[in-house]
C-alpha cells in the first residue's frame, strides 16, 4: 500500500466515502421503487488532495409492487416502463456497486465504504430498502453513519440545494443534466472534495499537535 493509500486509509479512521445518488418512484424507501442508482468513490491523488474516482450508473428495474409517483417522474424524467431503458435488476445492480466499492476498498486498505450523498439519508435508506428487498450479501457500506453534503455545504458556502452550493464552489452545474443518479453523484462527489480538501491543513495540523490515539484503529473496526 502506498502512502498515499494509506493516508487515504487513516483520513477517515479506515471508511472509504463514496458517493451515492438515487433517483426513485418517490419518497418511501420500504414501498417506492429503485430506479437509477450511482457510485464514485472518493480517493487521494499525489499531491494528497481528494479526487473523484470513475462513477459507475446503472438503470433500476422497479421490484415487484413498487409505488412510482406521477410526481416523481415529472421532476427526474425517468419513464421505468420505457420498452429501449438497459435496466437491471435490484440485486444486479447492487452487486456491480460493491464489487467496485470492495475493490477500492482493498486497494485503499479502508475496512468499510460510507456512503456520501446530498441529505445522505435519504439515498442510505433507498440503499439499504434495496439490500434487504434482494439479500445481496456483503454489503460494505456503514448501515445508518454517513456523510451529507447538504450539511458541508451549508457549513462551507451557505448553500444546501446542490446546484447552488456547486455554482458557490465555482464548479460547473447543467440544470438539465440534473436529477440522473449519475450526474448528481458526480457534482456532489466534486463539491464534497473541495469541502474536505480546503480543510486539509486544518486536518494535518491537528493530527500533528495531537495524533492519533492507539486504539483509534480497534476503535474503528468496531465501528
Amino acid at each position: 500500500m502506498s502512502a498515499v493509500e494509506a493516508g487515504l486509509a487513516r483520513r477517515f479512521r479506515g471508511f472509504l466515502p463514496v458517493v451515492v445518488d438515487v433517483e426513485t418512484g418517490g419518497f418511501n424507501a420500504l414501498t417506492d421503487a429503485l430506479l437509477e442508482i450511482a457510485a464514485v468513490p472518493v480517493l487521494l491523488d499525489e499531491a494528497g488532495l481528494l479526487q473523484p474516482a470513475a462513477a459507475q450508473s446503472f438503470h433500476v428495474q422497479p421490484f415487484a409492487g413498487a409505488n412510482i409517483e406521477a410526481a416523481s417522474l415529472a421532476v427526474n424524467g425517468i419513464d421505468p416502463h420505457h420498452p429501449l431503458r438497459p435496466a437491471l435488476p435490484e440485486a444486479e445492480a447492487l452487486r456491480r456497486i460493491f464489487a467496485e466499492v470492495r475493490r477500492h476498498m482493498k486497494e485503499a486498505g479502508c475496512h468499510r465504504a460510507i456512503l456520501v450523498g446530498h441529505n445522505a439519508h435519504f439515498d442510505l435508506g433507498f440503499l439499504n430498502a434495496a439490500v434487504a428487498r434482494s439479500g445481496v450479501k456483503r454489503n460494505p457500506f456503514h448501515p445508518f453513519s454517513c456523510f451529507d453534503t447538504a450539511t458541508l455545504a451549508g457549513v462551507a458556502y451557505g448553500q444546501t440545494v446542490l446546484r447552488r452550493a456547486a455554482l458557490m464552489a465555482g464548479l460547473p452545474f447543467d440544470q438539465v443534466s440534473a436529477h440522473s443518479a449519475g450526474y448528481d453523484a458526480s457534482r456532489t462527489a466534486e463539491l464534497f472534495c473541495q469541502v474536505v480538501n480546503a480543510f486539509r491543513g486544518v486536518y494535518e495540523q491537528n493530527i500533528l499537535n495531537a495524533g492519533e490515539p492507539a486504539s483509534l484503529d480497534a476503535e474503528a473496526q468496531a465501528d
